[in-house]
């Protein structure tokens, strides 16, 4: 009898179960299949007010003012109450969609795009855009026990394509005018963390390692001078050639940095020192989810944007926040973290002498 051969490995992370856009379109075929997966997401069990935190809620029949009532404060209230989304008219089925093909282009999705995709205007768009980064820079790591990858690199645009006058001002060469970047990448977890620094000396990169890194933790860099004085550290010498050396390599936090640097070139064309480190924050994010299903990571977007009402560009000033606030999703592990989602969705009411009502 002839033996079976085995399934041959399919590329990349094929363990994931993905959404395609039909499955996608059926999810959300109107804007009350939206709103209720919202829903669903801020309020699994209990619906306490985003206000004062009381379950002494009810639902309106009417849905004017808005969907539910807060016997507590006697305020009103809706899924997108004290949300980054509490002052959009941008209706949720759109931004269900945005979360989607954020979550999914690994080399992010520009402002354009959404505004083509999506039939909203580019400024909308980009409105969007940075509410769903925010909900990414909420994503973020714990404490890295190692071994680690540390490497730094620039973001900018080449010289000889800068305009005449602005070439005139930079003086030097290298990465003169452009913006540095230094990361770390646990090995075991494969949890990336990165940050937009003013400069690559010893002191900055040194400090921004120092509070992301257990005490005794195993170091692997290149021979750039600023690692030299870090403790437990192996070197590869880049400048001789010499890219991997038994354990001793950088290429986890070289391939995560290129990804990032390929979005420039290919996806954003320019990013602003203003807003860099939201970009960095939402490469960084993503491919610390990357090994959930798309489903769980996209509940993991939708939580942090309903959660927080950070300032984002273009508000003009800080947001009205809910005083039920919970803390911020972090991943400190990589695997299975549906558990990670279960805990955002956890949310005990205040306790105010009413008796619980939370009709349906």
């Amino acid at each position: 009898m002839p033996t079976r051969r085995k399934k041959p490995k399919a590329p990349g992370k094929s363990f994931r179960k993905g959404i395609t856009l039909l499955q996608l379109a059926d999810l959300f075929p109107d804007e009350d299949a939206a709103v209720k997966w919202f829903e669903s997401i801020r309020w699994p069990e209990e619906r306490p007010c985003p206000r004062c935190g009381s379950c002494a809620t009810i639902r309106r029949k009417s849905g004017k003012p808005m969907p539910y009532h807060c016997r507590s404060c006697r305020k009103y209230f809706r899924v997108r109450t004290g949300s980054v989304m509490e002052r959009s008219h941008i209706p949720l089925r759109k931004w269900a969609y945005a979360i989607y093909l954020s979550a999914t282009s690994l080399k992010g999705v520009s402002s354009m795009k959404l505004h083509r995709d999506l039939g909203v205007s580019q400024k909308s768009a980009w409105f969007m855009s940075h509410r769903i980064r925010e909900a990414f820079t909420a994503t973020g790591p714990g404490i890295f026990s190692g071994p680690l990858e540390i490497d730094e690199t620039y973001i900018g645009g080449k010289r000889k394509n800068m305009p005449k006058k602005k070439r005139a001002q930079l003086t030097g060469r290298g990465a003169v005018g452009k913006m540095a970047v230094t990361g770390i990448k646990d090995r075991p977890t494969k949890i990336v963390s990165a940050k937009v620094v003013p400069n690559t000396q010893a002191e900055t990169l040194l400090d921004f390692i120092s509070g992301q890194v257990e005490a005794g933790a195993m170091h692997y860099t290149d021979d750039a001078a600023a690692y030299q004085s870090l403790p437990n550290q192996e070197t590869v010498k880049h400048s001789v050639g010499e890219y991997v050396r038994g354990q001793a390599h950088t290429n986890g936090i070289e391939s995560f940095r290129s990804m990032l640097k390929r979005s420039y070139t290919g996806t954003f064309h320019k990013m602003s020192p203003k807003h860099l480190q939201r970009y960095v924050e939402e490469f960084s994010a993503r491919h610390n989810i990357r090994p959930h299903d798309t489903m769980i990571q996209l509940q993991i977007i939708a939580a942090n944007m309903i959660r927080s009402s950070p300032h984002v560009p273009g508000s003009g000033q800080r947001q009205r926040t809910a005083e039920w606030r919970p803390g911020r999703m972090t991943l400190s592990h990589i695997p299975d973290r549906s558990d990670t989602v279960n805990q955002m969705q956890q949310s005990p009411c205040r306790n105010t002498g009413f008796e619980l009502k939370t009709s349906a």
